[in-house]
Protein backbone atom coordinates (compact mmCIF):
# COMPACT_ATOMS: atom_id res chain seq x y z
CA UNK A 1 0.00 0.00 0.00
CA UNK A 2 3.17 2.38 1.05
CA UNK A 3 4.39 2.05 -2.36
CA UNK A 4 1.05 2.51 -4.58
CA UNK A 5 0.58 5.74 -2.75
CA UNK A 6 3.97 7.04 -3.36
CA UNK A 7 3.39 6.08 -7.08
CA UNK A 8 -0.11 7.77 -7.17
CA UNK A 9 1.68 10.49 -5.63
CA UNK A 10 4.16 10.79 -8.65
CA UNK A 11 1.87 9.75 -11.05
CA UNK A 12 -0.78 12.83 -9.46
CA UNK A 13 2.38 15.31 -9.91
CA UNK A 14 3.18 14.17 -13.45
CA UNK A 15 -0.55 14.65 -14.68
CA UNK A 16 -1.18 18.17 -12.24
CA UNK A 17 1.77 19.09 -14.27
CA UNK A 18 0.20 18.87 -17.34
CA UNK A 19 -2.32 21.34 -16.16
CA UNK A 20 0.67 23.81 -15.06
CA UNK A 21 1.63 23.50 -18.43
CA UNK A 22 -1.65 25.32 -19.68
CA UNK A 23 -1.49 27.60 -16.99
CA UNK A 24 2.22 28.62 -17.74
CA UNK A 25 0.98 29.13 -21.76
CA UNK A 26 -2.28 30.60 -21.38
CA UNK A 27 -2.09 32.83 -18.18
CA UNK A 28 0.96 35.58 -19.51
CA UNK A 29 -1.17 35.68 -22.51
CA UNK A 30 -4.56 36.44 -20.97
CA UNK A 31 -6.05 32.74 -22.43
CA UNK A 32 -8.88 31.11 -20.29
CA UNK A 33 -8.06 28.23 -18.48
CA UNK A 34 -11.31 26.44 -19.33
CA UNK A 35 -12.16 27.56 -23.00
CA UNK A 36 -11.03 25.60 -24.81
CA UNK A 37 -10.93 22.77 -22.58
CA UNK A 38 -8.67 20.21 -24.58
CA UNK A 39 -4.85 20.67 -24.91
CA UNK A 40 -3.70 22.14 -28.29
CA UNK A 41 -0.37 22.65 -30.08
CA UNK A 42 0.97 26.07 -29.99
CA UNK A 43 1.70 26.56 -33.26
CA UNK A 44 -0.99 25.25 -35.72
CA UNK A 45 -4.06 25.20 -32.95
CA UNK A 46 -4.73 21.39 -33.38
CA UNK A 47 -6.44 19.70 -30.19
CA UNK A 48 -4.82 17.36 -29.09
CA UNK A 49 -6.11 14.15 -28.16
CA UNK A 50 -5.99 11.98 -25.06
CA UNK A 51 -3.71 9.65 -26.65
CA UNK A 52 -1.21 12.42 -27.43
CA UNK A 53 -1.71 14.07 -24.04
CA UNK A 54 -0.16 11.65 -21.56
CA UNK A 55 2.44 13.03 -18.82
CA UNK A 56 5.54 12.81 -19.74
CA UNK A 57 5.42 9.42 -22.22
CA UNK A 58 3.59 11.29 -24.95
CA UNK A 59 6.32 13.91 -25.25
CA UNK A 60 8.90 11.38 -25.66
CA UNK A 61 6.77 8.87 -27.68
CA UNK A 62 6.62 11.65 -30.37
CA UNK A 63 10.14 12.92 -29.69
CA UNK A 64 8.94 16.45 -28.94
CA UNK A 65 6.98 17.38 -32.24
CA UNK A 66 3.01 17.94 -33.35
CA UNK A 67 1.97 14.92 -35.02
CA UNK A 68 0.05 17.16 -37.18
CA UNK A 69 2.52 20.04 -38.33
CA UNK A 70 5.59 18.69 -36.84
CA UNK A 71 6.56 21.41 -35.25
CA UNK A 72 8.43 21.08 -31.84
CA UNK A 73 7.03 21.28 -28.33
CA UNK A 74 8.86 22.96 -25.77
CA UNK A 75 11.13 21.00 -23.62
CA UNK A 76 9.57 22.94 -21.11
CA UNK A 77 6.53 20.89 -21.06
CA UNK A 78 7.98 17.41 -20.82
CA UNK A 79 10.53 19.43 -17.66
CA UNK A 80 7.01 20.96 -15.79
CA UNK A 81 5.74 17.48 -15.65
CA UNK A 82 8.91 15.85 -14.37
CA UNK A 83 9.53 18.47 -11.99
CA UNK A 84 5.80 18.27 -10.63
CA UNK A 85 6.24 14.86 -10.86
CA UNK A 86 9.43 14.62 -8.48
CA UNK A 87 8.41 17.60 -6.02
CA UNK A 88 4.60 15.34 -5.61
CA UNK A 89 6.21 12.24 -4.45
CA UNK A 90 8.94 14.33 -2.72
CA UNK A 91 6.26 16.23 -0.64
CA UNK A 92 4.32 12.83 0.45
CA UNK A 93 7.75 11.23 1.40
CA UNK A 94 8.52 13.81 3.68
CA UNK A 95 4.77 14.99 5.29
CA UNK A 96 1.97 12.35 4.24
CA UNK A 97 -1.22 13.10 4.84
CA UNK A 98 -2.76 15.74 5.99
CA UNK A 99 -0.07 18.14 5.27
CA UNK A 100 1.01 16.72 1.74
CA UNK A 101 -2.26 18.24 0.61
CA UNK A 102 -1.61 21.27 1.31
CA UNK A 103 2.05 21.30 0.34
CA UNK A 104 1.21 19.76 -2.86
CA UNK A 105 -1.23 23.06 -4.05
CA UNK A 106 1.77 25.09 -2.88
CA UNK A 107 4.34 23.45 -4.93
CA UNK A 108 2.08 23.52 -7.78
CA UNK A 109 2.13 27.84 -7.53
CA UNK A 110 5.68 27.41 -7.10
CA UNK A 111 6.57 25.68 -10.51
CA UNK A 112 3.92 27.78 -12.19
CA UNK A 113 5.24 30.76 -11.09
CA UNK A 114 8.72 30.22 -11.77
CA UNK A 115 8.65 29.03 -15.23
CA UNK A 116 6.40 32.55 -16.10
CA UNK A 117 8.27 34.64 -14.81
CA UNK A 118 11.27 33.47 -16.59
CA UNK A 119 9.49 33.59 -20.02
CA UNK A 120 7.42 36.52 -19.50
CA UNK A 121 9.85 38.37 -16.29
CA UNK A 122 6.20 38.56 -14.45
CA UNK A 123 3.91 36.54 -11.57
CA UNK A 124 0.58 36.84 -12.35
CA UNK A 125 -2.04 38.34 -9.09
CA UNK A 126 -3.94 34.92 -9.39
CA UNK A 127 -0.81 33.33 -7.92
CA UNK A 128 0.37 35.73 -6.09
CA UNK A 129 -2.69 37.07 -4.47
CA UNK A 130 -4.99 33.85 -5.22
CA UNK A 131 -2.09 31.87 -2.98
CA UNK A 132 -2.36 34.56 -0.24
CA UNK A 133 -6.15 33.63 -0.11
CA UNK A 134 -5.61 29.85 -0.25
CA UNK A 135 -2.65 29.73 1.89
CA UNK A 136 -5.23 31.71 4.76
CA UNK A 137 -7.68 29.73 3.93
CA UNK A 138 -5.64 26.22 4.03
CA UNK A 139 -3.81 26.83 7.17
CA UNK A 140 -6.95 28.01 9.07
CA UNK A 141 -8.52 24.15 7.30
CA UNK A 142 -5.57 22.50 8.72
CA UNK A 143 -3.44 24.53 11.56
CA UNK A 144 -0.41 22.05 11.65
CA UNK A 145 0.73 24.27 8.73
CA UNK A 146 1.33 27.08 11.06
CA UNK A 147 2.07 24.22 13.85
CA UNK A 148 -0.22 24.85 15.97
CA UNK A 149 -3.71 22.90 17.26
CA UNK A 150 -5.59 26.47 16.98
CA UNK A 151 -7.65 27.67 13.91
CA UNK A 152 -7.60 31.41 14.87
CA UNK A 153 -3.96 30.95 16.13
CA UNK A 154 -3.35 29.51 12.81
CA UNK A 155 -5.13 32.26 10.80
CA UNK A 156 -3.14 34.81 12.64
CA UNK A 157 0.27 33.64 12.36
CA UNK A 158 -0.65 32.70 8.25
CA UNK A 159 -2.27 36.44 7.59
CA UNK A 160 0.83 38.15 9.53
CA UNK A 161 3.47 36.33 8.04
CA UNK A 162 2.15 37.41 4.76
CA UNK A 163 1.95 40.81 5.96
CA UNK A 164 5.26 40.59 6.86
CA UNK A 165 6.38 39.35 4.05
CA UNK A 166 4.84 41.82 1.97
CA UNK A 167 5.99 44.49 4.00
CA UNK A 168 9.45 43.65 4.46
CA UNK A 169 10.26 42.72 0.86
CA UNK A 170 8.37 46.08 -0.79
CA UNK A 171 11.15 47.89 1.96
CA UNK A 172 13.61 46.63 0.36
CA UNK A 173 11.88 47.50 -3.46
CA UNK A 174 11.77 51.38 -2.23
CA UNK A 175 14.85 51.07 -0.90
CA UNK A 176 16.60 49.49 -4.16
CA UNK A 177 14.22 52.35 -5.93
CA UNK A 178 15.84 55.13 -3.98
CA UNK A 179 19.30 54.19 -4.43
CA UNK A 180 19.31 52.69 -7.94
CA UNK A 181 16.05 54.10 -9.15
CA UNK A 182 17.62 56.21 -12.48
CA UNK A 183 19.99 55.63 -14.87
CA UNK A 184 21.91 58.36 -16.65
CA UNK A 185 23.79 57.61 -20.25
CA UNK A 186 25.71 60.32 -21.66
CA UNK A 187 27.09 60.87 -25.00
CA UNK A 188 29.44 63.42 -25.84
CA UNK A 189 29.12 63.15 -29.61
CA UNK A 190 25.51 62.63 -29.45
CA UNK A 191 23.03 59.53 -30.23
CA UNK A 192 20.31 58.92 -32.51
CA UNK A 193 17.02 58.05 -30.39
CA UNK A 194 13.68 56.34 -31.97
CA UNK A 195 10.33 56.01 -30.21
CA UNK A 196 8.19 53.88 -32.26
CA UNK A 197 4.82 52.36 -31.71
CA UNK A 198 3.05 49.74 -33.11
CA UNK A 199 -0.70 48.81 -31.65
CA UNK A 200 -0.66 48.61 -28.68
CA UNK A 201 2.84 48.03 -27.93
CA UNK A 202 5.44 50.45 -28.22
CA UNK A 203 9.65 50.33 -27.72
CA UNK A 204 12.25 53.03 -27.95
CA UNK A 205 15.83 52.29 -29.80
CA UNK A 206 19.03 54.08 -28.19
CA UNK A 207 21.67 53.36 -30.88
CA UNK A 208 22.03 49.64 -30.42
CA UNK A 209 19.94 48.46 -28.11
CA UNK A 210 16.54 48.34 -27.88
CA UNK A 211 13.91 48.98 -24.87
CA UNK A 212 10.41 47.64 -24.52
CA UNK A 213 8.49 50.67 -23.28
CA UNK A 214 6.83 48.56 -20.86
CA UNK A 215 9.84 47.44 -19.24
CA UNK A 216 10.96 50.38 -18.94
CA UNK A 217 7.56 51.71 -17.05
CA UNK A 218 6.66 49.81 -14.05
CA UNK A 219 5.46 52.74 -12.16
CA UNK A 220 2.94 56.04 -13.32
CA UNK A 221 5.34 58.52 -11.74
CA UNK A 222 8.33 56.90 -13.38
CA UNK A 223 9.85 59.49 -15.82
CA UNK A 224 12.28 58.91 -18.75
CA UNK A 225 14.28 62.49 -19.74
CA UNK A 226 16.39 62.90 -22.87
CA UNK A 227 18.74 66.22 -22.93
CA UNK A 228 18.49 66.75 -26.82
CA UNK A 229 20.87 67.26 -29.38
CA UNK A 230 19.12 69.39 -32.02
CA UNK A 231 15.46 69.72 -33.37
CA UNK A 232 13.08 66.44 -32.75
CA UNK A 233 11.18 64.76 -35.21
CA UNK A 234 7.45 64.30 -34.22
CA UNK A 235 4.91 62.60 -36.44
CA UNK A 236 6.87 64.34 -39.01
CA UNK A 237 7.11 67.58 -37.89
CA UNK A 238 10.08 69.14 -36.41
CA UNK A 239 10.42 71.00 -32.93
CA UNK A 240 12.93 72.50 -31.17
CA UNK A 241 13.73 72.07 -27.88
CA UNK A 242 16.36 71.34 -25.53
CA UNK A 243 14.59 68.11 -23.30
CA UNK A 244 11.95 65.60 -24.28
CA UNK A 245 11.00 64.00 -21.15
CA UNK A 246 8.70 60.58 -21.72
CA UNK A 247 5.43 59.26 -19.44
CA UNK A 248 4.49 55.84 -20.18
CA UNK A 249 1.25 57.30 -21.96
CA UNK A 250 2.61 61.08 -22.72
CA UNK A 251 5.40 63.26 -23.55
CA UNK A 252 6.70 66.86 -22.53
CA UNK A 253 8.28 68.64 -25.34
CA UNK A 254 9.09 72.17 -25.48
CA UNK A 255 5.61 72.93 -23.52
CA UNK A 256 3.30 70.90 -25.08
CA UNK A 257 2.04 67.87 -23.69
CA UNK A 258 2.04 64.53 -26.61
CA UNK A 259 -0.09 62.13 -26.21
CA UNK A 260 1.61 59.09 -27.28
CA UNK A 261 -1.33 56.55 -27.85
CA UNK A 262 -1.76 59.24 -31.40
CA UNK A 263 1.60 59.15 -32.78
CA UNK A 264 3.46 56.31 -34.44
CA UNK A 265 6.96 57.69 -34.23
CA UNK A 266 9.77 60.18 -32.33
CA UNK A 267 13.19 60.25 -33.43
CA UNK A 268 16.30 62.73 -33.18
CA UNK A 269 19.62 63.12 -31.40
CA UNK A 270 20.28 62.86 -27.57
CA UNK A 271 23.14 64.36 -25.60
CA UNK A 272 22.30 62.20 -22.50
CA UNK A 273 18.56 60.14 -21.51
CA UNK A 274 18.25 59.06 -17.77
CA UNK A 275 16.14 55.86 -17.97
CA UNK A 276 13.53 54.86 -15.11
CA UNK A 277 14.32 51.36 -13.61
CA UNK A 278 13.54 48.99 -10.73
CA UNK A 279 15.40 47.00 -7.97
CA UNK A 280 12.80 44.62 -8.33
CA UNK A 281 9.36 43.77 -9.65
CA UNK A 282 6.37 44.13 -7.37
CA UNK A 283 5.32 40.45 -8.34
CA UNK A 284 8.19 39.76 -5.89
CA UNK A 285 6.98 41.51 -3.27
CA UNK A 286 3.16 39.88 -3.79
CA UNK A 287 5.18 36.49 -4.14
CA UNK A 288 6.74 36.29 -1.06
CA UNK A 289 3.20 37.40 0.72
CA UNK A 290 1.90 33.72 -1.04
CA UNK A 291 4.85 31.90 0.58
CA UNK A 292 4.40 33.63 3.98
CA UNK A 293 0.97 32.51 4.25
CA UNK A 294 1.63 28.82 3.43
CA UNK A 295 5.11 28.44 5.76
CA UNK A 296 5.18 31.29 8.33
CA UNK A 297 7.57 33.79 8.87
CA UNK A 298 10.47 32.13 9.63
CA UNK A 299 9.96 30.86 6.29
CA UNK A 300 10.26 34.08 4.84
CA UNK A 301 13.73 35.15 6.59
CA UNK A 302 14.72 31.80 5.32
CA UNK A 303 13.67 32.27 1.71
CA UNK A 304 15.00 35.86 1.43
CA UNK A 305 18.15 35.14 2.65
CA UNK A 306 19.00 31.96 0.66
CA UNK A 307 17.00 33.52 -2.63
CA UNK A 308 19.46 36.64 -2.41
CA UNK A 309 22.43 34.35 -2.06
CA UNK A 310 21.50 31.87 -4.79
CA UNK A 311 20.52 35.06 -7.08
CA UNK A 312 23.43 36.83 -6.27
CA UNK A 313 25.78 33.38 -7.51
CA UNK A 314 23.70 32.51 -10.48
CA UNK A 315 24.35 36.48 -11.21
CA UNK A 316 27.80 36.02 -10.76
CA UNK A 317 28.39 32.82 -12.88
CA UNK A 318 26.09 34.79 -15.64
CA UNK A 319 29.18 37.33 -15.68
CA UNK A 320 31.81 34.89 -16.55
CA UNK A 321 29.91 32.10 -18.69
CA UNK A 322 27.78 34.58 -20.70
CA UNK A 323 29.93 37.66 -21.30
CA UNK A 324 28.08 38.20 -24.33
CA UNK A 325 24.96 38.23 -22.66
CA UNK A 326 26.30 40.64 -19.14
CA UNK A 327 23.59 43.02 -18.07
CA UNK A 328 21.14 40.25 -19.05
CA UNK A 329 17.92 41.02 -17.08
CA UNK A 330 17.40 38.52 -14.34
CA UNK A 331 13.95 37.62 -12.80
CA UNK A 332 14.25 37.23 -8.59
CA UNK A 333 10.95 35.08 -8.85
CA UNK A 334 12.38 31.68 -9.42
CA UNK A 335 14.98 32.16 -6.79
CA UNK A 336 12.24 33.00 -4.31
CA UNK A 337 10.55 30.08 -5.27
CA UNK A 338 13.67 27.64 -4.80
CA UNK A 339 14.16 29.10 -1.46
CA UNK A 340 11.02 28.05 -0.31
CA UNK A 341 11.52 24.76 -2.11
CA UNK A 342 14.37 24.57 0.22
CA UNK A 343 12.51 25.09 3.57
CA UNK A 344 9.88 22.08 2.70
CA UNK A 345 12.55 20.14 2.13
CA UNK A 346 14.74 20.58 5.48
CA UNK A 347 15.70 24.71 5.31
CA UNK A 348 14.64 24.57 9.00
CA UNK A 349 17.06 21.78 9.74
CA UNK A 350 19.56 23.81 7.56
CA UNK A 351 18.81 26.89 9.55
CA UNK A 352 19.17 25.16 12.93
CA UNK A 353 22.69 23.76 11.96
CA UNK A 354 23.88 27.22 10.07
CA UNK A 355 23.23 28.62 13.78
CA UNK A 356 24.77 26.30 15.70
CA UNK A 357 28.18 26.55 13.73
CA UNK A 358 28.03 30.18 13.60
CA UNK A 359 30.36 30.42 16.10
CA UNK A 360 32.91 28.26 14.02
CA UNK A 361 32.66 30.00 11.19
CA UNK A 362 33.57 33.40 12.85
CA UNK A 363 36.36 31.66 14.00
CA UNK A 364 37.04 30.12 9.96
CA UNK A 365 37.21 33.92 8.92
CA UNK A 366 38.98 35.50 11.54
CA UNK A 367 41.64 32.57 10.92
Amino acid sequence: MSLLLTIFAAVLGAVVGSFLNACIHRMPLGLSLTEPRRSFCPSCKKTIPWYENLPLLSWLALRGRCSTCGQGIAFRYFLVELLTGVLFWWVWESYGLPLAAPYWVFVSLLVTATFIDLEHFIIPDEITWGGVILGLGLSIALPEMMETSSRLTAAGLSLGAAAFGFGLLFLVVEAGKWAFGKIKHRFPDGEVFDWQREGDQAEIVLGTEKLIWMDVFSREKDVLTIELDGPVNVGGREVTASKLVFHYNQADLAGETLDLDSLERITGRMRSIVIPREAMGFGDVKFIACIGAFLGWQAVLFTLFSASVIGSLAGIAGMFLAKDRAGTRIPFGPFLALGAGIWIFGGRLLAEWYFSNLPNFRLFFEF
